[in-house]
C-alpha cells in the first residue's frame, strides 16, 4: 500500500480501534502528534510505534516541536529556546549563533527521532518584520540573510542526526498582522518585493537541501488571487519551477480560518492537491478528516508518494544511550546558558 495525501490526527494517548482502522484508508499517509497525545516518552515512543506498524511502508508521523512556544513534547524532552534567541546572539557573536543553531537543529531532531516519530514541521523561515505576533520569536530574525544562515545551521543538525527538514510558512507569513488561525491574512506586496526579502530564506535552503515545505494560509492580491497553499502559482510557478524546488510540499492545516474561503474540507483538500501540494493536513475534526479521507478514494499521485517516502527518519536511536550521552549533555548546557542569557538580556532592559 503507498502513501496517501492526508495526514491527521489521533486523539489521545493510544490508538482507539476506529482509529486503527482509518489509518488503514489508503488517502491516509501520515499522522500529526499534538500535546494531548503526549505524557511520556515512553508512552509516546509506543503510540508511535503502534502507529507506525498499522501498516506497510510506514506512515509519516510529525510533530511541531520549534522550540519556544511551539513544543509538544515537554516533560522528559529538552525546552528549547525560541529561535529567536540565536537571532539575538548573532548581532553579538556570528560564529557562536551558528553553533548554537546548529546543536539546536540536532538536539531536536535526535530527541523526536529517538520516541519513533519521523519529523519536526521545522525551520521557521518566515521573517520577524515586527507586524506579525503569531510568528514573533518563532522567526530567527528580520534579515532575511541571517534567518538563512541561521535555519542551514539548524537543518545541518537536523540532518546530522537523520530527520528531514520542512521550511515553513511559504512564502513568507512575516509581512501581515492577522492570525491564519483565525482568519484569511492578506500581504499587499509585490512578488519582486517579496523576492528581495521573504522568499530569500526558501531561495537559499532549496539549494542546500531543503527537504520539505509547508505553504502559508495567506493571500498575496498581487501576485494571485489565491492563497498561497492552494494556488498553483504559488506551488508550481514560483515554488516548483521558478526556485527549482523538489522536495515534498504540505499544506498547514485545512481547519484554520485561513482555508475556510475554499469551501468544506473535501473541497479545501482537492483545491490544495491540485495546486501542488502533496499532502494535506486535517487537524482536531475528526469527522471532516474522515470526510476528506473518503473524498480522496483512488485517488493517486506516484511522484507525490515518492517525495513524501524521502520523509521518513533516516535513523532511530536508542533513547537511553541518547539521553546518556555526551553530546546531548553537552549541547544541553549550551542552550541552557543562552536561555539564562536571553533572560538577562530582557532584564537589563
Amino acid at each position: 500500500m503507498s502513501m496517501g495525501p492526508v495526514m491527521l490526527d489521533v486523539r489521545g494517548l493510544e490508538l482507539l480501534p476506529e482509529e486503527r482502522e482509518l489509518l488503514q484508508h489508503p488517502a491516509v499517509g501520515g499522522v500529526i502528534l499534538f500535546s494531548r497525545n503526549y505524557a511520556s516518552a515512553e508512552q509516546v515512543q509506543q503510540l508511535a510505534s503502534d502507529i507506525h506498524r498499522v501498516r506497510r511502508p510506514p506512515l509519516l508521523i510529525a510533530v511541531d516541536q520549534e522550540g519556544g512556544r511551539v513544543q509538544r513534547f515537554r516533560d522528559g524532552f529538552f525546552r528549547l529556546p525560541p529561535v529567536g534567541s540565536f537571532g539575538a546572539i548573532y548581532r553579538k557573536d556570528r560564529d557562536r549563533a551558528l553553533h548554537l543553531a546548529r546543536e539546536a537543529g540536532w538536539l531536536m531532531a535526535s530527541e523526536i527521532l529517538s520516541v519513533n516519530v519521523d519529523l519536526s514541521f521545522a525551520p521557521v523561515l518566515d521573517l520577524d518584520l515586527g507586524i506579525s505576533a503569531v510568528i514573533g520569536d518563532r522567526a530567527f530574525h528580520r534579515k532575511p540573510a541571517v534567518v538563512a544562515e541561521l535555519a542551514l545551521a539548524w537543518q545541518r543538525g537536523m540532518h546530522e542526526a537523520g530527520m528531514a527538514s520542512v521550511g515553513k510558512h511559504f512564502p513568507g507569513h512575516g509581512g501581515v498582522a492577522a492570525d491564519s488561525h483565525q482568519s484569511l491574512p492578506e500581504d499587499p506586496r509585490a512578488l519582486v518585493d517579496l523576492e528581495m526579502k521573504d522568499l530569500v530564506p526558501f531561495e537559499r535552503m532549496i539549494h542546500n537541501g531543503l527537504n520539505g515545505v509547508m505553504a502559508a494560509h495567506v493571500l498575496y492580491p498581487e501576485v494571485d488571487s489565491q492563497p498561497a497553499g492552494f494556488s498553483a502559482r504559488w506551488l508550481t510557478g514560483v515554488l516548483r519551477s521558478s526556485l527549482g524546488f523538489q522536495g515534498a510540499i504540505f499544506s498547514d492545516d485545512l481547519s484554520m480560518g485561513g482555508a475556510e474561503w475554499a469551501g468544506d474540507y473535501p473541497a479545501r483538500a482537492r483545491m490544495a492537491l491540485e495546486a501542488g501540494c502533496d499532502m494535506v493536513l486535517v487537524c482536531n475534526q475528526p469527522e471532516r478528516a474522515i470526510e476528506v479521507v473518503e473524498s480522496l478514494t483512488g485517488y493517486s499521485d506516484p511522484a507525490a508518494q515518492l517525495r513524501l517516502a524521502r520523509m521518513h527518519g533516516a535513523t532511530f536511536p536508542q533513547r537511553q544511550q541518547l539521553v546518556a550521552g555526551r553530546r546531548r549533555r553537552e549541547a544541553c548546557n549550551l542552550l541552557e546558558q543562552c536561555e539564562s542569557e536571553r533572560w538577562l538580556d530582557m532584564d537589563l532592559e
